[in-house]
C-alpha cells in the first residue's frame, strides 16, 4: 500500500468515526478561541474548558483583558500549566490587540504570530477554525500518529505539517486535523499500548 493509498484510507475511516468535528475548545468569537488555544499548551483542553468560564465572564474581550493585572489573570489561570507565563502573554497579547488591530483578532499569520504566547500552530487554528482559512494544525496526537501511519518522517511537527499538506486537499484540511485529534485521545492515547488503535492494524498488520 502506498503513502499515498494509507492517506485515502485513513480520511475514510475518520470520515465513518467522526462525520462531525466540533472544536474541542470553549470559545464563542475569535478571540476567545485564541485566548483558549494559547492556554491549551501543555494542557488538556478538559482542563482548559473548566477554567475558561469564569476567565471569559471577567476578561472575554481583549478591552477587559488588558484593564486586568497580570496577577488577576493568573488567579484565574491557576489550575492550568505556565499560568505565570500565560497570564503575562495574555494581558500583553490583548494590549496589542488594541494597540495594533483595534482590538479586533487580525486574519494573518505574520500578525497573528506576532503577538505574545501565539505561535504558528495556535495561529493555524485560529485561521482555520475561526476564519475558515485552510490550515492543518500539527498537535502531539497529529505528530504522533502520522509518524506512526508512515505518512511523514516525524523529525519535527514543521515537517509533519508540510507532509499532511500534500498528502490530502486542501478542503479537508480543517475537519480532518481535529478528526485525527479525536482518533488520538479515543484510539491511541500517546500512554496507551494501542490496542484499540484499529487504523495502525489494519495498515501494518497481515
Amino acid at each position: 500500500m502506498t503513502k499515498k493509498q494509507r492517506a485515502e484510507l485513513i480520511q475514510e475511516e475518520l470520515e465513518k468515526l467522526y462525520p462531525l468535528v466540533p472544536v474541542p475548545l470553549d470559545h464563542y468569537d475569535p478571540f476567545t478561541l485564541m485566548v483558549a488555544v494559547a492556554l491549551s499548551a501543555q494542557t488538556t483542553d478538559k482542563k482548559v474548558n473548566q477554567i475558561t468560564p469564569e476567565l471569559f465572564a471577567v476578561a472575554g474581550t481583549p478591552q477587559r483583558m488588558a484593564r486586568l493585572e497580570v496577577e488577576q489573570i493568573k488567579e484565574l489561570i491557576r489550575e492550568i500549566g505556565l499560568s505565570n507565563v500565560k497570564a503575562k502573554n495574555l494581558k500583553r497579547m490583548s494590549e496589542l490587540l488594541l494597540e495594533r488591530h483595534e482590538g479586533i483578532v487580525p486574519q494573518t499569520y505574520e500578525e497573528l504570530e506576532a503577538l505574545p504566547g501565539i505561535g504558528h500552530k495556535t495561529a493555524s487554528v485560529v485561521m482555520s477554525q475561526a476564519f475558515g482559512f485552510p490550515a492543518f494544525p500539527v498537535d502531539t496526537h497529529i505528530h504522533r500518529l502520522m509518524t506512526l501511519w508512515k505518512l511523514t518522517s516525524g523529525k519535527n511537527v514543521v515537517e509533519t505539517e508540510r507532509d499532511a499538506k500534500l498528502l490530502w486537499k486542501e478542503n479537508v484540511w480543517n475537519k480532518l486535523h481535529l478528526q485525527i485529534i479525536y482518533y488520538g485521545r479515543e484510539f491511541s492515547p500517546a500512554r496507551g499500548k494501542g490496542e484499540k488503535d484499529f487504523i495502525t492494524k489494519m495498515l501494518f498488520e497481515k
